[in-house]
């Protein structure tokens, strides 16, 4: 393939998924790490995609196509961790916590300490996880209708349920914040995280940044109406989102 098609390939690509990553690109094409680095390099300057950590992120602020679940899982690992990390000292024995759907929340599960918490989902993956390690937590899954992609349950049962539940605390992840709209893929599961969190005494978001400036469907909720926002630290993109609430950032370790 020749290096403007694989160009325009690279640039298709990330448009149509709103992320890449540089191992996925090596196995479709091909060709070298360092052919590929050089590639988004050369990409970034032309303007044509930004670079992250391990890939690239489309500027088109609304990707043609949500991820799978399974893609997900691989993408921005490392920021999500960071992120992540950071919220883990705010998890305080004796409370009741909501824990929302995504990838970076089952990270975030993956990652706590096994305490005296009531911990409420409506993500199977999440409840999985703690599940396996949990001896001290007692585990609520809320049910309802199923939305395969990310394996969480929404609909009114699941929202008859949250309502009627009163949270301390309550952790979400987007799909996107672009200015002060925090949004997901459906509606349903957007009410769903607004529920929870409208219940919740403490709200926090946890994302990595490649969301920020990212358009979704629906708009479920409002950054000023968040407590906190944890996030991966890169400085010159979290900076505005400190004119609406708290900002606290993990630094992404090195492997």
């Amino acid at each position: 393939m020749l290096k403007e098609d694989r160009l325009n390939y690279i640039v298709e690509e990330v448009n149509h998924y709103g992320h890449i990553k540089v191992t996925d690109i090596i196995d479709q094409l091909h060709v070298s790490d360092m052919t590929i680095r050089r590639d988004l390099d050369e990409l970034e300057k032309r303007g044509q995609l930004r670079r992250v950590h391990g890939g690239a992120v489309s500027l088109n602020d609304y990707p043609n196509k949500e991820l799978s679940h399974r893609d997900k899982k691989i993408i921005n690992i490392d920021l999500k961790k960071a992120a992540a990390r950071a919220a883990l000292p705010y998890l305080k024995p004796g409370e009741t916590i909501f824990l929302g759907p995504g990838t970076t929340m089952e990270i975030f599960a993956s990652m706590m300490d096994d305490m005296d918490l009531r911990v409420v989902t409506n993500c199977l993956p999440v409840f999985k996880t703690l599940n396996e390690k949990s001896k001290q937590m007692k585990l609520y899954l809320v049910g309802g209708e199923m939305r395969k992609i990310t394996e969480s349950f929404h609909g009114s049962i699941t929202n008859a349920a949250l309502a009627s539940i009163n949270f301390h605390k309550a952790f979400v992840s987007c799909n996107g914040l672009n200015n002060s709209d925090i949004m997901t893929a459906t509606f349903e599961e957007g009410n769903a995280q607004k529920i929870a969190l409208n219940n919740s005494t403490e709200r926090y978001l946890i994302i990595d940044s490649s969301k920020i400036d990212k358009r979704d469907f629906y708009t479920y909720y409002k950054l000023e109406d968040i407590t906190k926002v944890f996030i991966d630290h890169n400085e010159p993109l979290i900076r505005p989102l400190e004119a609406s609430t708290k900002i606290e950032s993990g630094e992404v370790e090195d492997n």
